[in-house]
């Protein structure tokens, strides 16, 4: 989860691979009218995120309910969009990818082929509300290299399934 630019389908991607489980790209499940939108440089309201945190929550539920692993890339600004997602699936993790505005802006501007233009990275900014420590959540610098920021999650993730085990 975090801001655009900040690496989450790369991460996402790698870290799906690393776990040998289903990756979800939240990207692609927002309906047309809100990939419009942002292509326009209009921001999602809370009220045009919840179809699409919905739709990515049913995904992550059904994949658990098929006792398969899965990882999504999702924004997850605000703890209510968080909450949406634990809604669906009460166990889920986050990996918080955290990064200044100046690289996210510099990553989006160069990134080529995305709907979303870097005229948002500010509104991302200000919608943004990492995550508290009550969250089950690892924030880590999204600057870190990928493979450093697999690890991490991973240990992350078998230390919670310890816990769960006790």
């Amino acid at each position: 989860m975090g801001v655009t630019g900040c690496g989450k389908s790369a991460v996402g991607t790698a870290l799906a691979e690393a776990l040998d489980v289903r990756y979800v790209e939240g990207d692609k499940l927002h309906p047309p009218e809100n990939v419009a939108r942002m292509a326009r440089g209009e921001p999602l309201t809370d009220g045009l995120r919840k179809g699409w945190l919905q739709a990515v929550g049913e995904r992550i539920h059904a994949s658990v309910e098929n006792g398969e692993g899965v990882v999504a890339a999702c924004s997850a600004l605000k703890r209510i969009y968080r909450d949406q997602l634990r809604a669906s699936e009460p166990g889920i993790a986050f990996i918080h990818l955290d990064i200044s505005p100046k690289t996210a802006r510099r990553r989006v501007a160069n990134r080529r082929g995305h709907f979303m233009p870097a005229s948002l990275v500010d509104s991302q900014f200000e919608a943004l509300e990492p995550p508290g420590a009550d969250e089950n959540a690892l924030s880590i610098s999204a600057e870190t290299p990928i493979a450093e920021i697999v690890a991490a999650a991973r240990a992350f993730l078998a230390s919670r399934q310890s816990q769960a085990a006790q």
